[in-house]
């Protein structure tokens, strides 16, 4: 492969601490080595005058599967008017807040993000979603397959059997090629095909006779019994709720006690996802207000707690999560279109559009909670920016979300807009901060952070000599000062991107499709025939296909990165 000298950029770079010194990037073989390990033929960037970074990772993100997919069938309106034709390097791509999968792909990578997670794969689907990450350009993917509602994990955790939840966890990784164990709605998806809901971690699941509670701390006791590189990610009961931070504060108190176990470096036993959205104080819609700061103060607090923020973008989108009852309650709110679907023995989903107006009060006071978690973060490195995509808006509004986090400016042009600007002062904290996150900040919470939580820093995230060389480039001066629609632009088109030594962006245009990877974990267990029994007996008996037609084979993987887990010890 070719060489490359990346030539004095202001370099933010988390894993070795640098804060924008001037600095060199080498790069040989796809990866990042020193300078003095290329040679003279090497081809120069010249990044004077410009911010470089490594390549951003996207830890949760609905960007593959059949919900995805069944969003973009069912909304139309969402591809109109915004297709690109082919061209010598990109195929066709449209759509906005459900893009193309190769619209999904040049997108991240023209914002700088080389690496990105599926956050729900429903398992018995694990083959749609595969097709799509495969079809997917340029980034490295992987995706959590879904446990918090699966018929195997209930009935084993209600019996304390930790070692079969174990082994049925390794099973799954495998078979659908995941990467970490994801939790929705614990129990209340499952409550959903009763026509109930679990609303707190102590509400009993039907038939199960399990509660929420049971449920997380026993999957978090799972996952570090095997040592998995993520921990459990989370998406919590009573989401969208006014009043629910109490559900919230009580599902990270599941996590006191329990100690990170595992070789990948992560220091978490939970990852709390799209937390804006569980972080609702107020009992009704008319009193609705903002209690980030209770939340952050116990997350701040907690050092085996990582979150990730569920910023609000202010666009129209298409609501889509395995949160089945959820989104029927958000239908019966905004008379939209929906879909449901039931999937059997493991998760349901739902998909409702929705328009996150300025000119309404309750938009505008979740705009504001989603910047204030990141604002009152006081470890960057354990709170993440994201989206939700495309849940609270759609991942091309990163910049945008930079914009406001970096720029007091940029908050006060927003809240100046609102129509309800004064009333939403009053029910949030966003107008009393005056914290600007800096460009070290951004690198912690868009690459060194989730890199790290995902048990990924070795490869992902950082620009030290023997990571993978994902190189972003930004037309960026630091010692200057920009205007804050400057921040926004910069961040949007990357002066140039590197995927794994290949360069993929130039100018903001798509130059190469690179040589993406998909990324899946495994877990190496004790043989269990009770296990393997147990399974064999419940696809002959519930499920509508058999064991050979479930499994992810390798001809939808073609280029596997495979994390090694051993728990046989």
């Amino acid at each position: 492969m070719a060489e490359y000298l990346i030539k004095n950029g202001y370099v933010f770079d988390p894993v070795q601490g640098i804060k924008g010194d001037r600095a060199d990037i080498a790069v040989k073989d796809g990866k990042i080595v020193k300078s003095s390990d290329i040679s003279s033929k090497a081809k120069t960037i010249d990044a004077s005058g410009k911010t470089v970074m490594a390549g951003a990772v996207e830890i949760h993100a609905h960007i593959a599967g059949p919900k995805v997919n069944e969003g973009r069938n069912y909304r139309p309106e969402d591809k109109l008017f915004n297709y690109t034709p082919k061209s010598a390097t990109q195929r066709m791509a449209g759509g906005f807040s459900i893009p193309t999968t190769f619209k999904t792909g040049y997108e991240y990578a023209r914002m700088g993000y080389t690496t990105a997670m599926e956050a729900a794969m429903p398992p018995l689907f694990a083959r749609h979603v595969h097709e799509e990450i495969k079809d997917t350009p340029i980034i490295d993917e992987g995706a959590y397959p879904v446990f918090g509602n699966n018929w195997f994990v209930m009935e084993y955790l209600k019996n304390r059997e930790i070692e079969n939840t174990a082994a049925y966890i390794s099973w799954l990784l495998e078979v659908t090629k995941g990467v970490a164990v994801k939790v929705v709605n614990p129990g209340g998806t499952e409550a959903w095909g009763w026509g109930l809901n679990c609303l707190t971690i102590d509400d009993p699941v039907p038939y199960f006779d399990i509660t929420p509670a049971e449920i997380v701390k026993g999957l978090i006791e799972a996952n570090e019994y095997l040592g998995l590189p993520h921990s459990v990610h989370i998406h919590q009961n009573s989401l969208g709720n006014p009043g629910n931070y109490t559900v919230t504060l009580d599902t990270l108190k599941l996590a006191e006690g329990f100690k990170a176990k595992n070789k990948f470096g992560r220091e978490q036993v939970l990852h709390s996802t799209h937390l804006q959205f569980h972080s609702y104080g107020g009992d009704n819609w008319g009193n609705f207000e903002s209690k980030s700061k209770e939340v952050m103060d116990y997350v701040n607090k907690q050092k085996n707690i990582t979150v990730d923020t569920g910023c609000v973008t202010l666009d129209e989108t298409t609501t889509m999560t395995a949160d089945g009852p959820f989104e029927h309650h958000l239908t019966e709110l905004n008379h939209l279109k929906w879909a449901n679907v039931d999937v059997e023995l493991e998760t349901a989903a739902g998909i409702v559009p929705y328009i996150y107006s300025p000119d309404i009060k309750v938009c505008e006071i979740q705009w504001a909670i989603g910047l204030e978690l990141a604002l009152f973060a006081k470890d960057p490195m354990r709170c993440f920016i994201t989206t939700d995509h495309p849940n609270a808006g759609p991942f091309t509004r990163y910049p945008r979300i930079i914009k406001w986090l970096m720029s007091a400016e940029a908050r006060k042009q927003q809240i100046d807009s609102f129509k309800h600007g004064a009333k939403m002062v009053e029910a949030t904290h966003i107008a009393g901060i005056d914290r600007e996150l800096t460009l070290y900040e951004i690198a912690q919470m868009t690459r060194a952070g989730p890199a790290k939580s995902l048990g990924m820093g070795h490869l992902y995230g950082g620009l030290k000599p023997g990571m993978d060389a994902d190189v972003v480039v930004y037309d960026f001066n630091p010692e200057k000062s920009h205007k804050p629609e400057e921040i926004e632009k910069a961040f949007s088109r990357a002066a140039y991107v590197m995927k794994t030594g290949v360069p993929v962006v130039v100018n903001g245009e798509i130059v190469s499709n690179g040589n993406k990877r998909t990324i899946w974990v495994h877990a190496k267990v004790n043989e269990n025939p009770q296990v393997m029994r147990d399974i064999k007996d419940k696809f002959l008996r519930y499920y509508s296909v058999t064991q050979a037609n479930y499994d992810v084979s390798k001809h939808f993987v073609p280029n596997p990165y495979v994390i090694e887990v051993d728990a046989t010890a």
